[in-house]
């Protein structure tokens, strides 16, 4: 066993733990202080061809002084079979320090010895980059991690890294974790002791059901591999090589959500959550304001779904809410909380209910769905003036009247024809026949003037455009109505035909096609702020669409909103 006592340690490190009969056996007792009477094992299933050899390394950096001694032995095997190479002892400062047992494997003899082995054969052996994934089966949009991790031997040294190729995380939505400082820890890797340095941590949440690959992260690393070799102070020498090593390829088998159970309005939330509706006030004057909140707090994919939308009395002023996001992304996942705040201002005097709303979400540890109702808010509007649409009877009662006769109830039934002869009519000299006649005087001017406005139209290039782009829009506006229910259709149809409009009424091509440069230019036409914000709102969603469920809900009232900020944009372009 290593024996420490201020900070005094003395251990033994083997060049291999499983060998062929025809390869050698480095085995070295190292101390970092000098010490007497030292005591070597019997090593027993091998024959010592060399040692002991020491080798003494002492420096001083920054006033500390650093000390290696070691004494090394040179093994050959006698026969196949598993040996314990076991304690051996040594006196420092009158005190008895003993090392480790370790075993050793020898297997038959193998094609190349270690003695052959080159410096990149030795490095493969001691160097591996392994991905540590969290969870190789989650539902979808559950929360999976995946750690990068360079395993070291201590029996070579790394001197620097490049990344070759990152990872592609395709089909998953991923937030890295950045690493601060890289640290050097203990570890195990197959069962033998390295060291190990985390280089990379990232979050993923599949958004697709079933195998979906992890692309491997590729690193250059330039690896310092110890020879047989001393220099002049006894010091091990070093040769330096560069490894190409690799995560490799990981498949993670996503799990479809169930559809047993699944509410009408789940919008895609995976996770473990709280939900509720809060006002700042329930009691104010006409023409003041209030803050009504729509909140979702816990653990899961956070920014992965939309929050519900309250429905209000249509007498209450509501404007477009403002999003706020609190999460943060940890090696558990993504935890936090999002919120709707909506600006609510009453017109007029009265209660006013904001009816309960449900938000649903699916929990991947307990593999169900639950759905979660806010309470029930009444808003009391004390002062204001009163709704006059308020008073009118919605249910007015039906009112029979009673048919009076006369006697003569066939009165509408004309008795007297007061028939005429039917009388001749020839075409010559009649109306019909002046109307023929002067008709090819009167279309020749007409023909004239339409000619000129079908040139006019035909020279008309950039209006022609502008008139195409128009029917294109209405094309595909109707595209995406027909296809709600189907996200990607829906969402693909919808960003045509707002392209095509912003291509008619901007005059841009699809290469100028950004959200900074359309706001720019409709903030140049002097387009109101919220008819921007809505139009961008809509270009946002149709990207969120790609990593993120939508409910057909949803789609319908981004449809309806993609119809109201077209009609606002006529009028003010």
């Amino acid at each position: 066993m290593n024996a420490q006592d201020n900070a005094v340690t003395f251990e033994m490190n083997l060049s291999k733990e499983k060998l062929g009969i025809n390869e050698r056996l480095r085995v070295e007792f190292t101390m970092n202080k000098d010490g007497d009477d030292f005591s070597p094992p019997d090593f027993k299933g091998f024959r010592v061809l060399m040692g002991p050899s020491q080798a003494i390394s002492s420096s001083w950096i920054n006033g500390v002084r650093s000390y290696s001694k070691t004494y090394s032995y040179t093994l050959a095997p006698t026969e196949r079979g598993k040996f314990t190479i076991k304690q051996a002892s040594i006196v420092i400062d009158g005190k008895v320090y003993k090392s480790l047992a370790k075993t050793v494997e020898v297997t038959a003899a193998v094609a190349k010895p270690n003695d052959d082995m080159n410096v990149d054969d030795y490095a493969d052996d001691n160097l591996h980059l392994v991905a540590e994934v969290s969870k190789t089966n989650p539902y979808l949009n559950e929360a999976i991690t995946v750690v990068y991790k360079l395993y070291v031997s201590p029996s070579i040294r790394v001197s620097n890294y490049r990344p070759l190729d990152n990872p592609k995380y395709n089909n998953f939505w991923s937030q890295d974790i950045p690493v601060q400082r890289l640290n050097a820890e203990n570890g195990t890797y197959k069962g033998k002791a390295y060291r190990y340095v985390v280089l990379k941590r990232v979050v993923l949440y599949p958004q697709k059901s079933g195998k979906l690959d992890i692309e491997p992260l590729s690193l250059d690393v330039t690896v310092d591999v110890p020879t047989n070799k001393r220099d002049f102070f006894g010091g091990r020498v070093y040769t330096q090589t560069n490894k190409t090593v690799s995560a490799g390829n990981r498949t993670i088998n996503v799990k479809a959500l169930p559809t047993a159970g699944k509410p009408a309005n789940f919008g895609g939330a995976v996770g473990d959550f709280d939900f509720s509706v809060t006002t700042s006030k329930t009691s104010l004057n006409a023409s003041e304001s209030l803050q009504a909140v729509v909140e979702v707090s816990g653990q899961g994919n956070l920014k992965l779904f939309q929050l519900p939308t309250p429905e209000l009395p249509s007498s209450l002023e509501v404007y477009d809410p403002e999003h706020n996001e609190e999460v943060r992304t940890t090696l558990a996942g993504t935890r936090g909380k999002i919120s709707d705040s909506y600006t609510i201002v009453p017109s007029f005097k009265g209660k006013y209910p904001v009816p309960s709303i449900s938000f649903s979400y699916f929990n991947p540890n307990t593999a169900s769905y639950h759905t979660v109702d806010s309470k029930e808010i009444l808003i009391n509007v004390l002062e204001g003036p009163t709704n006059s649409q308020g008073n009118v009877n919605t249910n007015p009662t039906n009112t029979k009247h009673s048919v009076v006769t006369t006697g003569n109830q066939f009165n509408f039934i004309k008795l007297n024809p007061n028939l005429t002869a039917k009388g001749t009519h020839y075409f010559f000299g009649s109306r019909a026949f002046y109307l023929w006649l002067l008709l090819p005087l009167i279309l020749i001017p007409l023909a004239i003037v339409l000619h000129k406005k079908r040139d006019a139209i035909a020279s008309d290039v950039e209006g022609n455009k502008i008139k195409k782009a128009n029917r294109l829009a209405r094309k595909y506006l109707s595209e995406a109505k027909k296809t709600l229910g189907q996200k990607d259709a829906f969402f693909i149809a919808m960003e045509k035909a707002l392209h095509n409009y912003l291509k008619a009424k901007l005059k841009i091509e699809t290469s100028e096609f950004s959200k900074d440069k359309i706001s720019s230019l409709l903030n140049e036409k002097d387009v109101d702020i919220e008819t921007i914000d809505g139009f961008i709102g809509l270009l946002k969603n149709c990207e969120m669409a790609r990593y993120s469920p939508f409910s057909e809900v949803q789609m319908q009232q981004d449809y309806d909103r993609a119809s109201k900020v077209i009609a606002n944009l006529d009028k003010q372009l």
